[in-house]
């Protein structure tokens, strides 16, 4: 498993068109994309900041999982995307490891991308993604 670099910090907003007048009018920066990811229930702005992106989180679903962590913790950062060359592998040296996943397998992420989260509770508290592009 080898991870290349950051691939993004995700962060969670109640309103991505509000975010992106800090991103956009006060930072300056760019969106490259926007998508609705349906499996997940949400609506994705990609931002990005030299090599690695800013994704905002906007839930389409009052019980969406990124409703529900506004809900508990407010708005800001989810989670940390990590990318690397093979998702499937990496989760196979990870499960090899004792790591937990929530994704045994990848699944379908943003911009065409093969993702799957680890398990919070062996990352301390920190939601991490693995990708691969």
């Amino acid at each position: 498993m080898k991870i290349t670099k950051i691939n993004h910090i995700g962060i969670a907003v109640t309103s991505i068109d509000e975010a992106l007048k800090i991103y956009t009018d006060v930072l300056g920066l760019k969106v490259q994309s926007m998508e609705v990811v349906p499996e997940q229930k949400v609506r994705t702005a990609i931002i990005p900041v030299g090599e690695s992106k800013i994704e905002l989180l906007e839930s389409t679903d009052p019980e969406g999982t990124i409703a529900k962590f506004i809900e508990k913790q407010g708005e800001g950062i989810h989670h940390m995307a990590l990318e690397v060359d093979d998702v499937q592998a990496a989760l196979g040296v990870l499960t090899g490891k004792g790591m937990a996943l929530i994704d045994q397998k990848p699944r379908k992420g943003v911009e065409n991308t093969q993702i799957a989260f680890l398990h919070p509770k062996g990352t301390r508290r920190v939601l991490l993604e693995l990708v691969e592009s």
